[in-house]
């Protein structure tokens, strides 16, 4: 795998980046996948004020979905333990390729592309050895698979590109699982989950710890923002009656801060944080949870909940310039603007847990 890791270095050097086609299916600003009333499995496109911009059918469930930064491409994930992975040309709808997780291997629903596409990563369990991995495939060889770097850690989730195009950061939520037991938890005891920063040579260069005292606290979901800010989600494995902060925001080289939203705010979210956004711009974060219905909207520098909205399996979160877009299982695509929330529309469709940015940040190739 040596070799082949210098053969990355190259292609990240060679620049070679093809041309934006996002246009042509309505300049989407976000995907999720979703379910109709009749049970097929969908990936979408969503504008910015949630018009569905394409619908293309998925062989089974979907989680999350990696948008390829230029082409008018995506990766939608199956849901975990599942082993595959399926890429869509979202022009035609036509199934471009399928990623097979290698023997010993499932993905986790999550994957990045680079900066220039011509990398994918994806998070796996190596369930045998029980520990994570991070899978490397060359979207410009029909997705072949070029290698496999060590997560840093067991349980690796969620996974997002650092704004310096060269770092990952990873969620290892620090939980072991084995797919002859289907999502059965089987380390609860001595989990130990961690945030992971990691080069694209397989080197990890920080990792960070929780305090022992919640180590059951297992980071599951990423948001970063422009000046490198890591905003992590966490969803609770101890005692139900008590109720930890589940927010934390990083910066490479500081300690981890944990955003005290404890007491009733916390009992609110049910130990659970299904998904979370970041902006800069307002200096906020959004935190939903489907199991307490909730959406809060917390002030990075005060830690101060600055707005609550109740929106019925809320999951869907992502930053907008001014707010946040909200989708739920109960076809809700909504926006949240200052204290409240505003809905967009309702659909027939069941979102799952996650929007996607699309970059739009390439020249159009007109």
């Amino acid at each position: 795998m040596t070799d082949r890791r210098s053969f990355i270095a190259g292609m990240l050097a060679a620049g070679a980046c093809p041309k934006p086609t996002w246009a042509e299916v309505g300049s989407p600003a976000f995907l999720s996948a979703g379910v109709t009333q009749n049970g097929t499995h969908v990936l979408c496109g969503l504008t910015a004020r949630g018009k569905i911009s394409f619908e293309l059918p998925l062989p089974a469930r979907g989680h999350a979905a990696a948008a390829h930064p230029m082409l008018a491409e995506a990766v939608a994930f199956a849901r975990r333990p599942g082993t595959f992975a399926v890429v869509i040309d979202c022009v035609s709808g036509r199934e471009k390729a399928r990623l097979h997780a290698p023997a010993g291997r499932h993905f986790y629903g999550h994957g990045t592309y680079s900066a220039d596409g011509d990398l994918l990563f994806t998070t796996e369990n190596d369930f045998g050895a029980a520990r994570g991995v991070i899978g490397v495939w060359d979207p410009r060889d029909g997705y072949a698979r070029l290698d496999e770097l060590p997560s840093g850690g067991t349980g690796p989730h969620d996974i997002k590109l650092m704004p310096d195009g060269k770092t990952l950061v990873v969620a290892n939520g620090g939980i072991e699982t084995h797919p002859e037991t289907g999502r059965l938890k089987l380390n609860i005891p001595t989990m130990r989950p961690n945030l992971s920063y990691l080069s694209f040579d397989g080197r990890v260069e920080e990792k960070i710890e929780l305090d022992r005292s919640l180590r059951r606290n297992s980071i599951r979901h990423l948001a970063t923002t422009s000046d490198g800010t890591v905003a992590f989600a966490m969803q609770w494995q101890g005692d139900r009656a008590r109720h930890p902060p589940l927010i934390g925001i990083h910066q490479a080289g500081s300690p981890a801060m944990l955003l005290e939203t404890t007491g009733r705010h916390a009992e609110k979210m049910k130990g659970y944080v299904g998904s979370v956004a970041a902006s800069q711009a307002l200096g906020r974060i959004a935190a939903t949870s489907p199991r307490g219905n909730l959406v809060q909207v917390v002030d990075i520098r005060t830690q101060a909940i600055v707005a609550q909205s109740e929106i019925e399996d809320v999951c869907g979160v992502a930053a907008l310039d001014a707010g946040f877009f909200l989708t739920s299982g109960h076809g809700q695509i909504a926006m949240q603007m200052g204290a409240g929330h505003e809905l967009l529309r309702g659909t027939a469709l069941r979102w799952d847990n996650h929007l996607v940015a699309v970059s739009m940040n390439a020249p159009d190739r007109s």
